[in-house]
């Protein structure tokens, strides 16, 4: 890894100077647009509308246009702003770390200590365990004013850069309002349900089948040339969004915890755990384990419940 962003993390008198690395990362195959007729590259051209020429990225400013108005920041006039200038990772408070809400994440950033001695940065990881805190701190990367959680995973100290406050959307929902009434036997069946699927969840276990899919056809259009059947390789979708007749709630809560309890009965639990898998076609290469869910199902028309076809 290479590190983005060099600083130090300052709290009182303390000063921990850290490394900053990419803690994530995107593993979507990069594709680009192509001409249909010869393959050509499909480039796009940095043209001014005011002269009409094509200009290269060195000219190129920053504006902000505000009705007929319009000014440039060039890159000068970002470096001078005393924010971007910063090198320090200031500590603002350290809080319960049960008082974050995960929606405010953003960007996750592995800390490295950068010096001859690590102690500082120990000091502040085994302090971070021990009161079960979370340090909210305030910086500047990239042109823009950060704010973030200081915390510890698998022993090193992570940075989780956080949503402003007014960048965090109120879920405002008029079906919501409304009075529904849930029986404690729906409420029952429901928890039967739930705790059918139960399991301890291990990220390993799921695997990006589009991508995998997608890897594939590429696999094969470089052994076969041009001539692959794409049709068999990925199937029909909307053969499986199947029809149906429209089930009750309850009724469908019940069958759900009747079919998982004899399902459940005569397999082994590592059986029992494949069963949870949706069923593969028979063209389609095995997956690991099932896929998050990328698309909305064309077969889900809303909150009613569908027999399975």
């Amino acid at each position: 890894m290479r590190s983005i962003w060099k600083g130090a993390i300052t709290f009182g008198l303390v000063n921990v100077p850290v490394k900053v690395y990419s803690a994530t990362e995107d593993h979507d195959v990069e594709l680009h647009q192509v001409h249909d007729e010869d393959g050509g590259r499909i480039r796009y051209q940095r043209r001014c509308e005011v002269c009409g020429k094509i200009v290269d990225y060195a000219h190129i400013d920053k504006a902000f246009t505000d009705g007929d108005k319009t000014v440039v920041i060039t890159d000068a006039d970002l470096k001078a702003l005393p924010e971007e200038r910063s090198r320090e990772i200031d500590v603002v408070e350290f809080v319960p770390s049960d008082q974050l809400d995960p929606i405010m994440f953003d960007r996750s950033y592995f800390l490295e200590p950068d010096g001859s001695s690590p102690k500082a940065y120990v000091l502040l990881l085994r302090t971070l365990e021990q009161t079960d805190r979370t340090a909210i701190v305030h910086f500047a990367l990239r042109q823009k004013t950060r704010l973030a959680a200081l915390r510890v995973r698998g022993g090193v100290l992570m940075l989780q850069t956080l949503l402003w406050d007014d960048e965090v959307r109120v879920a405002e929902f008029p079906a919501l309002e409304q009075t529904v009434k849930i029986s404690d036997r729906e409420l029952d069946l429901s928890a039967a349900l739930v705790d059918s699927f139960a399991d301890d969840f291990t990220p390993g276990d799921y695997t990006d089948e589009y991508q995998a899919q997608l890897r594939r056809l590429i696999e094969e259009k470089l052994a076969k040339g041009d001539a692959i059947d794409t049709e068999a390789t990925f199937g029909h979708a909307e053969e499986e969004a199947g029809g149906g007749e429209v089930l009750d709630l309850m009724e469908a809560l019940r069958r759900s915890v009747d079919r998982s309890r004899t399902s459940g009965a005569n397999t082994t639990p590592a059986a029992a755990k494949t069963r949870k898998k949706p069923a593969q076609k028979a063209d389609a290469a095995p997956a690991k384990k099932k896929a998050k869910k990328t698309a909305t199902d064309p077969g889900d028309q809303g909150p009613e419940i569908r027999r399975q076809a």
